[in-house]
C-alpha cells in the first residue's frame, strides 16, 4: 500500500499578488509576484540564513520584485518578515512592466496578458 504524504499545515497568506511590501528588518521593498504556501526553496538557501533570524518553513513565502537604494533584484521572503508598504509609491524594478499594469496607487494589477 502506498503511503499518503503528510500535508504541511495550511497558513493563510496575508499578502496577495500585486501587493507592495517592505522587509521588517532589512531596508528593501517590493511587489509580490508569486506565493508559496510554505517554504519551497533549497535547503542550501535556508541554511545560509543565520539561525537566530531563520524563519519557520511552515508559513507563506513570497517572491518579490524588490528594490533597495542601490539596485533591483528578486527576493524570497517569509511572511513573518513582511509589512505592507503601498503608502510609499511605486516600486522601481524592470520586470514589473512585464507582469503588471502601470501603478495607479494601492496594489499593482496584473497585466491583461498575465490574467489569461
Amino acid at each position: 500500500m502506498k503511503a499518503i504524504p503528510e500535508m504541511p499545515p495550511v497558513a493563510e497568506a496575508r499578502f496577495s499578488i500585486g501587493d507592495i511590501v517592505r522587509h521588517r528588518v532589512f531596508d528593501f521593498r517590493g511587489v509580490v509576484f508569486d506565493i508559496d504556501p510554505v517554504f519551497a526553496n533549497s535547503e542550501e538557501w535556508y541554511e545560509a540564513i543565520p539561525e537566530a533570524v531563520r524563519p519557520h518553513k511552515d508559513q507563506p513565502f513570497y517572491h518579490l520584485f524588490a528594490e533597495n537604494a542601490d539596485s533591483s533584484y528578486i527576493a524570497y521572503v517569509s511572511q513573518q518578515n513582511l509589512l505592507p508598504d503601498a503608502d510609499n509609491g511605486p516600486v522601481n524594478h524592470p520586470a514589473i512592466e512585464g507582469y503588471f499594469e502601470p501603478w495607479t496607487g494601492g496594489p499593482y494589477r496584473l497585466a491583461a496578458l498575465m490574467r489569461q
